[in-house]
């Protein structure tokens, strides 16, 4: 008989449930680095090359945001589902998983964090809550990122590796954007004379929400949800 193999949470360095839950925050977070200090960088290059150093010119980027925004949504939806489902959550518990845990961290790295962050440097912010303003639009982007996690948790593991490695990046990357792009759009214009803090300040808000939503959280939930499976099964 083939020996089944241990299930990885499709991160970038793919620990596994033998670590705890402390050591694997820490193994995810070092994993993630490198991948959010590209993607931050290279959100700060575009934003450069696009011409928005002119404090007039912020305005203009309120659709850009919620373009990348709406993509961060899909993205981590079918990210959480994939991982949720390799640690053995069920496909309904998939639908709870797949739609909260997004929500929660795409506006926390998104829209949240970036407001605050401005705040701290002494910037009036003003904040835009996508959930209320756009609501429909997002409930959409969240059914069909569940839903191709779900499809994509039929693959084999190559398919599913496949996942890991090409669209991860871009998945940070995007997240990295849309953070950077709801920083400059809703209050820091100037954000040019302030790169070093915009840049350390954005690393956090990508590195920490992301790590905790694409691998900790639906790694947890799905261990969770297969450890009740099991004991429901030997009850009977």
């Amino acid at each position: 008989m083939q020996k089944k193999s241990k299930p990885s949470t499709g991160s970038c360095c793919h620990a596994e449930t033998t670590t705890s839950h402390t050591s694997s925050i820490s193994h995810e977070l070092l994993c993630h680095f490198p991948y959010a200090v590209f993607a931050v960088a290279l959100s700060l290059v575009f934003l450069t090359l696009f011409g928005y150093t002119n404090p007039t010119s912020y305005r203009e980027l309120h659709g850009l945001f919620h373009t990348l925004h709406f993509l961060h949504i899909l993205f981590a939806a079918t990210g959480t589902v994939l991982v949720f489902r390799k640690y053995g959550g069920s496909l309904l518990g998939s639908l709870g998983v797949g739609m909260f845990v997004p929500a929660v961290f795409c506006t926390l790295s998104d829209a949240i964090m970036p407001y605050f962050g401005g705040l701290l440097c002494g910037i009036p912010m003003h904040f835009h809550f996508c959930f209320r303003d756009h609501f429909t639009t997002i409930l959409l982007f969240l059914v069909v990122g569940v839903v191709n996690g779900i499809v994509m948790s039929f693959h084999d593991s190559d398919g599913q590796q496949k996942y890991a490695t090409t669209a991860h990046f871009a998945h940070i990357f995007i997240s990295a954007f849309a953070s950077t792009v709801y920083m400059i759009s809703h209050g820091f214009s100037d954000w040019y004379q302030h790169m070093g803090f915009v840049f350390s300040f954005l690393l956090i808000a990508v590195l920490i929400p992301c790590t905790l939503a694409d691998v900790v959280v639906p790694a947890f939930f799905g261990g969770m949800s297969a450890k009740s499976a099991r004991a429901r099964r030997h009850g009977e």
